[in-house]
């Protein structure tokens, strides 16, 4: 489906130039002299460069839709990560680099969704929040009590985050993935 430069919005996928790049940043500016234009910073889902790109509004760019198709993580077998059609039972690898830093959240057994172009994986969705273990955390400070004071945590997956004082080594916690940020107590 064609859009013009100025209907190009954050999130989503272009064909540019040969490649298929995911819009990150937009910014829509009106010059004094001239027609207006869109600001749009991109990154490709193939190779991972980046795109900062002027286009007006007569320019125009095919938007593309990408297959999803759910997956279940089974594990990591060195720089790749393995996963099977929960349809077909089929097993495919993909890199690492795919999924990029989430994928140290990724747990044997995880529903993942899996974003193809032309049979190809490019993007691997986790759920938004995990739950984990803590298994050290700091000592609480005396007098650190303030609930906008944080300590570092590490989760049994070796992710290092940040928690609230009262929260303790054993502690199951809820986190969100791609923030790397502490939300609650598991129930």
């Amino acid at each position: 489906m064609k859009i013009t430069g100025v209907e190009i919005r954050p999130g989503n996928i272009i064909e540019y130039e040969g490649g298929i790049w995911k819009v990150t940043k937009i910014q829509h500016t009106q010059p004094g002299k001239g027609g207006a234009y869109m600001q749009v910073e991109a990154k490709n889902l193939i190779d991972g460069r980046k795109l900062n790109n002027r286009f007006r509004s007569a320019d125009t760019v095919e938007k593309v839709r990408l297959d999803t198709k759910d997956f279940q993580f089974l594990y990591a077998e060195g720089d790749d990560l393995v996963f099977m059609d929960k349809d077909t039972f089929e097993q495919i690898n993909i890199a690492k680099e795919v999924v990029g830093e989430a994928h140290e959240f990724l747990q044997d057994g995880m529903d993942v969704v899996l974003e193809l172009w032309e049979e190809r994986p490019i993007s691997v969705e986790l759920p938004e929040q995990i739950e984990a273990t803590i298994v050290e955390a700091d000592a609480v400070v005396k007098g650190q009590t303030a609930s906008s004071s944080y300590k570092p945590a590490i989760l049994d997956n070796g992710v290092r985050v940040m928690v609230p004082p009262h929260i303790t080594s054993g502690t199951r916690i809820v986190v969100n993935v791609y923030d790397r940020e502490y939300v609650r107590r598991a129930d």
